[in-house]
């Protein structure tokens, strides 16, 4: 298994890449949405990410008591400066979850049925590597939202 702080790494790397883009947006494209069903704003993106963390890092892997409003992390908006601040506080936050990370054993906080047989569910280890695996995808998803928005606003 890679090392906590090699997968630290790369956790920062997929986080200031989010920040440098809510940066490139500012507070309003932060918080503009595609005119496509569904789609979210980056601000909410960043929001749900830091939900992942809190979720897989704080209560699956380091068994952590936490308050999580799924549906509202989708919701939010606000000031890219404060939503930053929080990115920081979570990767924190991160690294005091993943200091007893014992990538073999069980999952330290109790999951739905469904989450318990997949590896992400039955072992920390695949509780962090789900954890990347969700950052990567939304860092994905953030990238291809920038170029929407900075396009429609060159013209």
């Amino acid at each position: 298994m890679i090392s906590t702080q090699d997968y630290l790494w790369y956790v920062d790397a997929a986080l200031d890449a989010m920040v440098a883009i809510l940066g490139e947006l500012g507070d309003e494209g932060a918080n503009q949405r595609l005119d496509t069903p569904g789609a979210n704003s980056p601000y909410a993106v960043v929001t749900h990410c830091l939900g992942v963390m809190e979720f897989w890092g704080g209560y699956a892997v380091a068994g952590r008591r936490i308050e999580r409003d799924r549906e509202a992390e989708f919701r939010a908006g606000g000031d890219v400066a404060g939503l930053v601040l929080r990115v920081r506080a979570a990767r924190e936050q991160l690294v005091a979850d993943l200091d007893d990370l014992e990538p073999a054993a069980p999952v330290r906080g109790a999951l739905d049925e469904d989450d318990s047989s997949l590896p992400l569910g039955r072992t920390q280890g695949g509780a962090v590597i789900h954890l990347y695996e969700e950052l990567a995808q939304h860092l994905g998803q953030l990238e291809v939202t920038r170029d929407v928005l900075l396009a429609a606003r060159a013209r």
